[in-house]
């Protein structure tokens, strides 16, 4: 299970509050049990003639969403609610969903010209309402799943179209090879999905990379948390200081690496390490971050050449070798991608 809210958030959250809540830190208990449909690649067809009167036929790469509401319980898939061309429901967390993933769907086709998470135009599947004061949102390697919140400290996970994508592109991450959920490459997991989480927002946005906020998870705080959001790309550590929550303990560089056994070696925590490095090299390019910081970014990815237990070293060496390829040795790419690295202590220069 790949969640949004880390368990170290979520454990401060339980020894304030009653007992029961304590149950959002674990895994969810569900396993799904996908309908063949879900996962079926879809694709609409285009005619056109051309010079000669010849006709044409070829496949466009069509979104393809099903929501299903598992109703305040911790049952997966849940009743179907919504599927791909069906009118709004009027229930705000199917919409927000259905709306959420068709932006995110959009973003990974127009920005690197991938087709859904698997790259073959898979259905996106998700599941609202799980649980009662659920307070998280995960990939379970088959479907989003998103929970209501308490009211208190989080609301409706949906809100954000942060959170939405950052739970797709794990499942993006899991398509183009995994990267092993723990440690160093545990924390690039966590890191790519919040890359993408903010470029899809900056994408729907049309935002230049000085504009955006570069804040993950944005609206989903009740308003009595002392806080603006879950992370800060831009700076790591301060995205919220509150009785309850504490102080984001993300660092921003390896000499405030946190080494621990919690949360898989500490995968969210650390993440804030490559996510500040991503900002640093996507803010010294300017313009819009997904068309040359990002495209560096998702074809390491995605070109298969990363080990799934790939660390930040190995990382940053890879995204050196993809800038070079796609923009030459000596090109201010490059040199924002070293610089990038350097500046978050993972190299002194790669």
């Amino acid at each position: 299970m790949r969640a949004i809210i880390p368990p170290y958030v979520l454990a401060r959250i339980a020894s304030a509050r009653e007992p029961h809540l304590a149950r959002a830190a674990g895994a969810a208990r569900a396993t799904l049990a996908a309908r063949p449909a879900d996962l079926a690649p879809r694709t609409s067809l285009r005619l056109s003639i051309e010079d000669g009167g010849t006709l044409v036929a070829e496949t466009v790469d069509a979104v393809s969403r099903a929501i299903a509401d598992a109703e305040g319980r911790e049952e997966l898939p849940g009743r179907p609610v919504r599927d791909e061309g069906e009118d709004p429901t009027g229930d705000a967390a199917v919409d927000e969903a259905y709306d959420g993933l068709g932006t995110t769907f959009d973003f990974f086709r127009d920005a690197f010209g991938r087709a859904s998470i698997d790259g073959r135009g898979a259905t996106l599947a998700a599941t609202v309402h799980y649980g009662r004061d659920y307070d998280n949102a995960f990939w379970n390697g088959e479907r989003m799943v998103f929970g209501d919140g308490d009211g208190e400290i989080f609301t409706g996970f949906t809100g954000s179209l942060t959170v939405i994508a950052h739970e797709l592109a794990h499942g993006v991450t899991e398509f183009s090879g995994g990267l092993t959920y723990e440690g160093q490459s545990g924390a690039l997991n966590e890191s790519l999905s919040d890359v993408f989480g903010a470029l899809t927002e900056q994408y729907a946005l049309r935002q230049r990379a000085d504009e955006a906020s570069w804040l993950i998870g944005a609206g989903i705080f009740a308003p009595a948390v002392q806080g603006r959001a879950l992370r800060s790309l831009a700076a790591p550590g301060t995205a919220y200081d509150d009785d309850v929550l504490g102080r984001d303990p993300q660092p921003g560089h390896m000499r405030d690496y946190v080494e621990t056994t919690n949360d898989n070696g500490g995968v969210h925590i650390n993440s804030g390490i490559p996510n500040r490095a991503f900002h640093l090299v996507a803010t010294r390019l300017g313009g819009h971050a997904w068309e040359r910081a990002g495209a560096i970014w998702y074809r390491t990815l995605a070109d298969g050449g990363l080990a799934p237990s790939a660390d930040f070293a190995a990382f940053a060496a890879a995204t050196r070798a993809v800038a070079t390829r796609e923009y030459g040795e000596g090109s201010e790419e490059v040199d924002a991608v070293r610089a990038g690295w350097r500046d978050v202590g993972v190299t002194e220069d790669v």
